[in-house]
C-alpha cells in the first residue's frame, strides 16, 4: 500500500489541476499534484516537498479532506487530500505534461485518475469558499 499525499491547491477563486505524463503510470489521467510520503516525514512536509520539486510553487497546507483508498490492478494506495494555498514561487512543471488552473465548477470535465474522483466529488459538495 502506498500512502500519497494530494494538494487541491487554490488561487484567485482557480484550482490547480495537473496531467500525468505519457511515462508516468495512469498516463495522461489528470490528478491533484503531490507524491509519496517518505520515512519519517509528515504528510504535510511531503506535502510541501513534492508540490516543490514537481511544480516550483510553495504552498501553506490547511483543512485534510476524506482519507481515499484505491485499488489499481498493479497496486494500491492511500490518498490523503489538503486544502491549499499558494504562498510563493513560479508555476515550473517538473514530471506533468501539463498543470491548468481551473474554476471549481469545471474540475468534473477532466478524465481524472480513479483515486482522485471521490476527491473531485467531495469538493463539488463542499461549498462557496470552502475552496
Amino acid at each position: 500500500m502506498l500512502h500519497v499525499t494530494c494538494a487541491i491547491i487554490e488561487h484567485d477563486n482557480k484550482i490547480l489541476i495537473c496531467q500525468r505524463s505519457e511515462q508516468m503510470k495512469l498516463p495522461l489521467k489528470w490528478e491533484f499534484p503531490g507524491g509519496k510520503i517518505e520515512d519519517g516525514e509528515s504528510k504535510e512536509d511531503c506535502l510541501k516537498r513534492e508540490v516543490f520539486e514537481e511544480l516550483g510553487l510553495e504552498i501553506e497546507v490547511g483543512t485534510e479532506l476524506t482519507v481515499v483508498e484505491h485499488h489499481y490492478p498493479e497496486f494500491s494506495l492511500r490518498l490523503y487530500p489538503f486544502i491549499c494555498k499558494w504562498t510563493g514561487g513560479s508555476l515550473a512543471i517538473a514530471e506533468h505534461v501539463q498543470a491548468i488552473w481551473v474554476d471549481k465548477s469545471e474540475i468534473q470535465d477532466y478524465d481524472w485518475a480513479e483515486a482522485d474522483v471521490p476527491i473531485v466529488r467531495e469538493l463539488l459538495d463542499i461549498g462557496p469558499g470552502a475552496c
